[in-house]
Order: structure tokens, then sequence, then C-alpha cells
């Protein structure tokens, strides 16, 4: 099964235009985002919207993939995040879990298993 980019809709869309994020996907916006995290407990910092914008991206130029692999998120966040701390920072982000809380602000379905409903967040 292939993930939402790779919907018809997501291929010929207009260009973004929020120019912040340019990865953004189609149907999100920054005040869903923020109504998200608000209903989550968060009030989002410009390191908030830092990572979103890199979930973003690498779910874009993840496009083609058939799944998105949590380890290679996972790896790929935290070498990008390595001066703030890595994954160790992500958590004191997004409590929730840096993968499964940040894809839901995000707009983005998370890799499977990021969720585990009898443990709850995992990644």
């Amino acid at each position: 099964m292939l993930h939402e980019s790779a919907d018809i809709n997501h291929l010929i869309r207009e260009p973004n235009p929020n120019p912040d994020f340019p990865d953004a996907p189609m149907e999100w916006t920054r005040d869903d985002a923020t109504n998200i995290a608000r209903e989550e407990g968060l009030a989002l910092t410009e390191d908030h919207w830092n990572v979103i914008r890199a979930l973003q991206h690498y779910y874009a130029q993840h496009a083609d993939d058939t799944v998105i692999n949590l380890r290679d998120l996972h790896d790929a966040l935290d070498e990008r995040f390595h001066r703030q701390g890595g994954v160790k920072y992500l958590y004191t982000l997004f409590p929730g879990g840096p993968i499964a809380q940040s894809c839901r602000i995000a707009g983005l379905k998370a890799p499977y298993i990021a969720t585990d409903p009898s443990f709850g967040s995992v990644a």
C-alpha cells in the first residue's frame, strides 16, 4: 500500500502557497498544526516548526517509497538535530513521541509501529 503522497492529487497539485513550509501536505495549514498541538498541550515554538519542516521535507524526499521506514526516519531526525541533542532533544519538544506526535502536527501519517495501541508512542 502506498502512503498518502503517492495519491495523484499530490502529484499534480499546485505548489504550496506557504514558502515557510514548501514540503507541507496540500491540505495542511499552520493553523491546523497549532490547534492540534494546543489540544495535545503544546505551545509551538520555532524549534517545533523546524522539526515539522524537517519531517515534511523527509516525507517529500521519500514520496516514491511504498512505506516510510521508521528506523530510517528516526536516524535522519537524530542526525539532523544532532547538535541540539538528537532524539533526546526531540523528546523534550514532543513528549508524546518525536515521530508520532510531530507527524500528527505536521499533517503526515506516522510510520507503521510508531505507535502501539497497547503501549502508546514508541517513537
